[in-house]
């Protein structure tokens, strides 16, 4: 199974709820910052550097913006730093402390020194999954921490990281105002009303952003 296809099957059905009002504020102190210069809020420089690079990996720049032009990683600090509650706050961190030292036990290295071609390789680890055991990790994802035994307590905070990652990677990049306005179809007053149109014939094939 490709990245992928494991990454959509392992946050099918994991949603939040947040208010709208604040995450287009969330969004907007976002927009103007530089990837490399911006100071994190909530994120270590460690979780920094692998926020950085998980968000290139999972939404990378081809011939439509990636996930850092849009700067998701200081979308994702803000969310933690001023929505995310304290339970998530500790877990996202658990789980960072645990990718970090899998990391350094599998790549001779500190995770600061970590490249994107060296994410990728933990990446493939966790993400290169059978459908049993992406139904397996979904599944226990689902369960409240205090329901994990103990030797499952490292697998399940590591994809609690990933997918908390791979989430806000998404949610910010459909939300930001670059893509709503150059990828998807916008039109903010929109005209006459013209049913039994397809897609491909009103926009392109291009979903609407608003």
């Amino acid at each position: 199974m490709d990245r992928r296809t494991a990454l959509k099957n392992l946050t099918k059905s994991i949603g939040y709820t947040v208010a709208a009002p604040t995450i287009m504020n969330i969004l907007a102190s976002c927009s103007s910052d530089k990837t490399a210069l911006w100071t994190p809020l909530f994120l270590t420089s460690d979780e920094k550097h692998m926020v950085t690079h998980l968000v290139d990996l999972i939404l990378p720049k081809t011939e439509i913006p990636g996930g850092l032009d849009v700067n998701i990683p200081q979308f994702l600090d803000a969310m933690y730093h001023n929505i995310e509650l304290q339970p998530n706050q500790e877990l996202f961190k658990k789980g960072a402390e645990y990718f970090s030292k899998i990391f350094t036990q599998t790549l001779n290295k500190p995770v600061s020194s970590g490249t994107k071609e060296d994410f990728n390789v933990l990446l493939d680890k966790y993400l290169n999954l059978s459908k049993e055991d992406s139904k397996y990790i979904l599944k226990q994802q689902k369960l409240n921490v205090n329901a994990i035994s103990e030797k499952e307590t490292e697998t399940y905070s590591i994809y609690k990281f990933l997918l908390s990652v791979r989430y806000y990677s998404i949610f910010g990049y459909c939300t930001s105002e670059k893509v709503g306005k150059e990828i998807l179809a916008y039109d903010p007053v929109p005209g006459v009303y013209n049913g039994c149109i397809s897609l491909e014939e009103t926009t392109n094939g291009r979903a609407w952003s608003l």
